[in-house]
């Protein structure tokens, strides 16, 4: 055994080499970092404020508008076949907008966009992918307000002025039907009435992932899953306000559209569920 005596010291001298040498060796790549969506500019936030402080009103309230305006207030598509439409508000920006647009590719589906103006205008470039992808765009207003406290006059602006905007990016496009959501679906049957005579059909839904209040993947898709029937409309939000995280949301989404599928249940967008009723 004498004549092994050095190995430890060998031993030794590779641990300490390898020790120093420890700062050159290749590293773990980093995860990419995820940008907060606080960092969103100022101007670009909802300019009633963010869903998780104006948000609560009556479910009825939707019910009733429905019963008063069939043909012009809708919440959920024919009852008869297995047909559900995603619809993503608030958008776009180029933090979560991306993400549902990835998935959504990835799964070969459709969905409707409701635009704020001002982020429209302030992301051309998912703008573009959006429609590059055959997503539907519907108008949410250019700033995002509290319909029911604005005097007519500046709800028809805030309409008017999306609108412009967005029949730059559908020109040569045959989309006909011109459909609106109201910011966190507050409206009243006057508002109802203006809209109508802008020539927008008003789209609620009858699905409401709550991913506006920051939920876990497993939440959000509780929330849908749990409450989808034919001709449901899925709520869920493409971009946030200040410190609104939809993570969970992007992650449900995949899951929700294989299960749906599954299901029997196709994936159309609004105009196409519209064309059914």
């Amino acid at each position: 055994m004498k004549r092994y005596w050095f190995l430890p010291l060998i031993f030794l001298g590779l641990f300490l080499a390898i020790w120093m040498a420890r700062d050159t060796l290749p590293q773990k790549p980093l995860q990419p970092r995820i940008v907060s969506p606080q960092a969103m500019d100022e101007n670009m936030d909802l300019a009633g404020g963010p869903e998780r402080k104006v948000r609560g009103f009556p479910k009825r309230k939707i019910l009733d508008l429905t019963s008063m305006f069939p043909d012009l207030f809708i919440d959920s598509g024919p009852r008869e076949e297995k047909l559900v439409a995603l619809t993503f508000d608030d958008g776009p920006d180029d933090i979560f907008t991306p993400q549902f647009l990835d998935v959504l590719k990835e799964k070969n589906v459709k969905a409707t966009f409701f635009i704020i103006g001002k982020r429209a205008e302030g992301f051309p470039e998912v703008m573009k992918r959006i429609y590059a992808e055959s997503h539907f765009v519907g108008n949410h207003t250019w700033s995002h307000p509290n319909l029911v406290k604005l005097p007519l006059e500046k709800v028809k602006e805030e309409v008017l002025k999306t609108d412009r905007l967005l029949q730059s990016y559908s020109k040569g496009s045959d989309e006909d039907m011109k459909i609106f959501r109201s910011p966190y679906g507050s409206i009243d049957p006057e508002r109802v009435k203006l809209i109508g005579k802008l020539g927008y059909k008003i789209i609620a839904w009858n699905v409401d992932s709550l991913d506006w209040k920051g939920l876990s993947a497993e939440e959000v898709k509780t929330n849908v899953l749990e409450n989808v029937t034919n001709g449901s409309i899925i709520l869920q939000h493409s971009a946030g306000g200040t410190g609104e995280d939809l993570s969970g949301s992007v992650k449900a989404l995949p899951q929700i559209i294989d299960v749906l599928r599954k299901e029997g249940f196709k994936f159309v967008t609004i105009t196409e569920l519209l064309e059914e009723k």
